[in-house]
């Protein structure tokens, strides 16, 4: 018989989402990261960019949302 093995959840992502609609202007999806229990950082998710605070920073850094695909298709594929 195998046994199971029993896994640890490493990180959790706690959601918000600030005025439902995110068509509208000032809305947004937060996720806040954590690993194992401590903060990792946050992401907040809105309709022109993306902005990613890190764990102790009082500064987030913006992505547009080109900039976003341009830097996860060299993470995905290479540099081209």
């Amino acid at each position: 018989m195998v046994k199971k093995r029993h896994v640890h959840r490493r990180h959790t992502v706690q959601a918000e989402i600030r005025n439902f609609q995110l068509a509208k202007a000032t809305s947004a999806l937060t996720l806040k990261i954590y690993s194992r229990g401590r903060r990792v950082g946050e992401l907040q998710v809105g309709r022109g960019s993306l902005f990613w605070w890190g764990a102790h920073k009082q500064n987030g850094k913006r992505l547009r949302w080109g900039q976003l695909a341009e830097l996860l298709n060299e993470l995905a594929y290479g540099k081209r």
